[in-house]
């Protein structure tokens, strides 16, 4: 069985694999729409999100602010980051498939919670951001 800190350095590795998908990703803004769309539909069927995960809805509206140029504060680098965690999140087939009970979402939220610390003080500048220009 894997300590925490090998899962921690695990989902390291899933995000820096994804940072070139995400970076073609974010150049289409149509193409971003739909993974964000997609990842939206996925987490109304969540039933209930934990901790790491419920930060999801707002990395998803980030960075659509950012592609649609409504938020630009954001370093780039951060909207790389959440867009290769988000990517992974999408994805059905990953280390642990969403499917199995109980525990399906465990390595997506490991996946989150990495991305969340590298750019947590970015997210919290976007939410106050946001409730500044509500």
């Amino acid at each position: 069985m894997k300590d925490n800190k090998e899962v921690m350095e695990e989902a390291q590795e899933v995000l820096e694999k994804g940072y070139s998908d995400a970076e073609k990703i974010i150049s289409d803004v149509d193409k971003t729409e739909e993974l964000l769309n997609s990842l939206e539909e996925k987490i109304n069927m969540i039933p209930k999100l934990g901790k790491h995960l419920s930060v999801i809805p707002v990395m998803i509206q980030m960075v659509r602010d950012y592609v649609r140029k409504k938020y630009t504060k954001a370093p780039a680098g951060t909207i790389v980051a959440i867009v290769s965690a988000l990517i992974y999140v999408f994805n059905p087939f990953d280390i642990i498939p969403d499917a199995v009970p109980g525990v399906g979402y465990f390595d997506d939220a490991t996946v989150i919670a990495v991305c969340l610390k590298l750019v947590k003080s970015d997210v919290e500048d976007y939410k106050e951001w946001k409730e500044e220009n509500k």
